[in-house]
C-alpha cells in the first residue's frame, strides 16, 4: 500500500483540526472568525481543543506539529488568518461556512448547487467577508466556501472563487432568490450555477462544453 505523504497527512490533518476549534470555539458562543478579526486571545481554547484533537488522532496531531513547527506556530498563523482570511490561508484549499441551522452533510448532497463567483484575488478578502456573514446570517444558502491562497492544481486561472449553495437545484425559486440577494450584494454581472452531479462526474467547463445548469 502506498504510503500518505507527509504533506497530504498535515493537510487533511489540519483540516480536521479547524473542525475541532470551529466547534469548541462555537460552544463557546463564538465563530473562529470573530474571534480573529476582533484581535482576541484565546489561546486557553486552542490548546483545549488541540489536545482533544490529540487524544483522537494523535498521529495526525504530530503530523501537523512538524509541519508548522508546533502549537504556538500554529495559534499564531491562525491568529494571523490561517483558516480564516482568503490570502492568509496556506494548509487547505477552501474555508467554508455553513448556515447556523445547515444539518451535516447537506452540503455534499446530490441535489445541492452552488454559485460561483470568480474574484480577483486583491477582492477576495472582501468579497468572502461580506459572503460568509450573509450566510450565518441566513440570506444566502445553506453554505459558502472559497478558494484560498494555498496553490491549487486544479485551478483554471489566477482569480479565486466563492460558492454559494443551495438545499437543492430542483427547488428553482430558491435557486433563484439567493441569486437576487447575490445581485443585491452587486454581483450583477451573469452568474453559472453548478450542481454537486456535474462536480462529482469531474465535469468542467472547458470550450464547446457548459456545465452550468442555470445562468442569470
Amino acid at each position: 500500500m502506498e504510503e500518505t505523504s507527509p504533506e497530504i497527512q498535515a493537510d487533511v490533518a489540519y483540516g480536521i483540526f479547524e473542525i475541532f476549534l470551529n466547534k469548541g470555539l462555537k460552544k463557546g458562543g463564538s465563530y473562529l472568525f470573530e474571534l480573529v478579526e476582533q484581535g482576541a486571545d484565546f489561546q486557553a481554547e486552542f490548546q483545549e481543543v488541540f489536545r482533544e484533537f490529540e487524544r483522537e488522532y494523535p498521529q495526525l496531531a504530530q503530523a501537523l506539529r512538524e509541519r508548522v513547527g508546533g502549537e504556538e506556530v500554529l495559534y499564531r498563523m491562525i491568529r494571523e488568518g490561517e483558516g480564516v482570511v482568503p490570502t492568509h490561508t496556506t494548509l487547505m484549499y477552501y474555508i467554508i461556512q455553513d448556515a447556523p441551522d445547515v444539518e451535516k452533510g447537506q452540503v455534499d448532497d446530490e441535489n445541492a448547487g452552488k454559485w460561483l463567483i470568480f474574484v480577483d484575488r486583491d477582492k477576495v478578502d472582501e468579497a468572502w467577508c461580506i459572503i460568509r456573514d450573509e450566510t450565518i446570517a441566513g440570506r444566502l444558502g445553506i453554505s459558502a466556501k472559497v478558494s484560498t491562497a494555498k496553490p491549487n492544481p486544479d485551478s483554471r486561472d489566477d482569480r479565486k472563487v466563492i460558492f454559494v449553495y443551495t438545499r437543492d437545484w430542483r427547488d428553482e425559486e430558491d435557486v433563484m432568490r439567493v441569486r437576487e440577494q447575490l445581485r443585491a450584494l452587486g454581483y450583477e454581472e451573469r452568474l453559472g450555477y453548478k450542481r454537486n452531479i456535474e462536480t462529482y462526474r469531474g465535469e468542467y467547463s472547458k470550450k464547446g462544453k457548459r456545465v452550468t445548469y442555470y445562468s442569470a
